[in-house]
């Protein structure tokens, strides 16, 4: 009996252990998980087959619903500044890619604050075996243990995960803030500085270093000029035309 009971003990431990990793949200730094489903573009295996671009995963609770809707349409109205940045947009929910199509098919039909009508070139995922959902940490039980809660992963050309962001399912996101987010990471990265609060492209930047191997006084005035500190701590780099081109 104790033998049963141990046996038992492990096997619970084993199945809870391997049910939480299959659950676990992947962190800033990681290799994005992989996987392979079908979409409205066909078959595809994110984020692979996207090469070596920059990628957005979007996850939603379900088609048709108004959240998810509005949502979507915002995202085909900024398809050509995300494209400017060389980023693919995907989307995955639980629901069918019969379902996917003919939401599309909704959508694309419809005037959506007077933007016009738009086609929806990003294609969206049929999670019904709840693959991706579990990879990506989406279904967070206390919410829903079948329906993704509203997630954004930003991953980097190379595949890394560089920004994750989760939204209750009564609160629609703010794509013009993605779009925020993935010109300072991409910034950060090309130019090596980071970004303030409420930073903007355009904005200066922070650089996180001392900007002169030579006291201050020694600096030409047009080298001096390009930088300016606030406190003793905080020192800024000028972003100027050219910079922000």
């Amino acid at each position: 009996m104790k033998r049963l009971m141990l046996a038992l003990v492990a096997v619970i431990f084993i199945a809870s252990g391997t049910w939480g990793q299959s659950d676990q949200i992947p962190l800033i730094g990681s290799k994005a998980p992989s996987f392979t489903a079908k979409s409205t573009n066909g078959k595809i295996t994110f984020p692979n087959d996207f090469g070596n671009q920059w990628k957005v995963l979007f996850s939603h609770p379900a088609d048709f619903t108004p959240v998810c809707s509005s949502e979507l349409l915002e995202l085909a109205e900024l398809q050509p500044k995300f494209k400017k940045l060389g980023v693919q947009i995907a989307i995955v929910s639980t629901d069918d890619v019969e379902t996917h199509k003919l939401w599309v098919e909704y959508l694309e039909d419809l005037d959506y604050k007077n933007h016009g009508k738009k086609k929806i070139d990003f294609p969206l995922f049929a999670d019904t075996d709840l693959n991706a959902s579990k990879k990506y940490g989406m279904l967070h039980r206390p919410t829903s243990t079948n329906r993704d809660i509203r997630g954004v992963f930003v991953i980097d050309g190379d595949n890394i995960v560089r920004s994750i962001n989760f939204y209750p399912l009564q609160v629609g996101r703010n794509m013009n803030e993605i779009i925020r987010l993935v010109e300072a990471l991409q910034t950060t990265e090309e130019a090596l500085v980071y970004t303030p609060a409420n930073w903007e492209k355009g904005d200066d930047v922070i650089i996180p270093y001392y900007p002169f191997d030579k006291a201050e006084s020694e600096v030409s005035p047009d080298e001096l000029q390009a930088y300016y500190k606030v406190g003793n701590r905080v020192w800024f780099k000028r972003v100027g035309e050219e910079d922000n081109k």
